[in-house]
């Protein structure tokens, strides 16, 4: 066991959270996206070995990239890069790139442009593709493989425990998510309360699985109605976040009854699923008595809880379905406009305060089903997500962050704006094109929206 960093004590971690707090100058824009690998003559997905297996992948990214590969037992599970982030793997094969903390929403898109760019040079050549959406429109669980990760493993055999769409959340759904930074306790509770209110409005925007298994699921976000049945006991949106006294301490009590799943010791993932980390903190956990986590345990057992947002060393926006490029440039630009910028955040605020616990909850719920025909208290999805456009607009102005050309951030807003003009999601896209050009097969939909 490394003996750096024990935790005695919830103080610890009250402590590691205010550790993690950044000068306003400081904050960075950390950004993560997920994309569906593909057999180009039939979409499936596609094994970890083989010629054509995600192994190939990686090994031919790192040739291209010169990134280092993350090996586990044996096997390469992704690569990393010393100031570029890193790509990893979702269990069904999902590629991930987990981006570096960038300055400006320039970067952010330069970035992800690169990213893919070299990933369909390397698909290219197996005869890949790759495509963005929050649920595969036509595979079966069985149709995927699962990737040679310990934790998931571990997961695998937990998820039927507690949950109908545990293993789908897992292998079938794809997100686009963003980390944004704090400098206060007092203004992580703003951002936390304030972005979680608003989940539901954006969680509609990026509507973008309709489907499963070529029929019509009855869901704009299909992916959405999965997270709600995977685990209560760590998914969807807390209540005590909405509480006075939240901060740093009441997230600490929550998370600490999160069931856990693994612990790793030796670079070897070990069971305990079910356990408590309360108990682990107290040195009680059953197998490893008398043994105290460190910083490690914790930010590992962090990284299992599912909130729709949820507060790690940064706050991460996760109820996004994945999508093409130009949404993996919108989800970060919306969510930097309303929480960076000061007037923008107020703003927010003030209009996230009009909704009780039990309207966000029942609008997470209808905007998976209906997107931006959907509601929100007595309020329409669309009216309000025209607000919540309107106000990143001009956080993104506020920022005043100029690419070479002398273009602001708003630019990456435009696919949002185009698209509440049409009144149309990605979603309802498909869904008629579906009834009309696709005649009723969603293989074209890979051709649509691939990558």
């Amino acid at each position: 066991m490394d003996n750096k960093n024990i935790i005695t004590s919830e103080k610890d971690l009250i402590d590691w959270f205010s550790s993690n707090e950044k000068l306003k100058e400081e904050y960075r824009i950390g950004t993560e996206h997920e994309k569906f690998i593909f057999t180009l003559d039939d979409y499936k997905p596609v094994p970890y070995f083989g010629n054509k297996g995600i192994k190939k992948i990686l090994d031919l990214l790192k040739l291209d990239t010169g990134w280092s590969s993350i090996v586990e037992n044996g096997n390469i599970i992704g690569l990393k890069s010393e100031d570029k982030g890193s790509i990893s793997l979702e269990p069904g094969g999902q590629f991930e790139l987990s981006g570096a903390p960038l300055e400006n929403l320039h970067q952010t898109c330069s970035e992800t442009g690169q990213h893919l760019s070299e990933l369909k040079k390397t698909l290219k050549k197996l005869g890949l593709g790759m495509a963005g959406f929050g649920f595969h429109p036509s595979a079966t669980r069985d149709d995927f493989f699962w990737m040679p990760k310990g934790r998931y493993k571990i997961m695998r055999e937990y998820m039927p425990k507690v949950g109908d769409m545990g293993l789908d959340m897992m292998l079938r759904t794809c997100t686009i998510q963003v980390n944004l930074d704090f400098c206060s306790e007092l203004d992580m509770i703003k951002k936390f309360k304030t972005s979680l209110s608003l989940q539901p409005i954006i969680s509609a925007l990026f509507s973008n699985s309709p489907f499963v298994e070529g029929k019509f699921s009855g869901f704009l976000s299909n992916r959405g109605e999965v997270w709600r049945n995977t685990d209560q006991k760590r998914c969807g949106i807390p209540k005590c976040i909405f509480e006075e006294d939240f901060g740093y301490e009441k997230w600490i009590n929550y998370v600490l009854d999160v069931p856990m799943y693994f612990i790793n010791r030796n670079n070897v993932y070990h069971d305990v699923s079910g356990s408590s980390f309360r108990d682990f903190l107290k040195g009680k956990l059953k197998g490893f008595d008398r043994e105290r986590p460190n910083i490690k345990d914790w930010e590992d057992h962090l990284s299992v809880v599912f909130t729709d947002v949820r507060l790690k060393g940064y706050l991460e926006m996760r109820g996004a379905d994945g999508g093409p490029w130009n949404r993996i440039c919108a989800l970060p630009a919306i969510w930097v406009g309303l929480l960076y910028d000061n007037d923008a955040l107020l703003e927010a605020e003030k209009l996230a305060s009009k909704f009780k616990f039990n309207e966000i909850l029942s609008a997470n719920y209808s905007s998976s089903l209906n997107g931006l025909k959907g509601n929100f208290g007595k309020y329409n999805i669309s009216d309000l997500a025209k607000e919540v456009i309107a106000i990143s607009y001009k956080g993104l102005k506020n920022r005043k962050k100029l690419d070479a050309s002398g273009n602001d951030e708003t630019s990456y807003l435009l696919p949002l704006i185009e698209m509440l003009n049409k009144g149309e999601t990605l979603a309802d896209e498909m869904i008629r094109q579906f009834n009309s050009n696709w005649d009723g097969s969603v293989n074209a939909s890979f051709k649509d929206q691939i990558i």
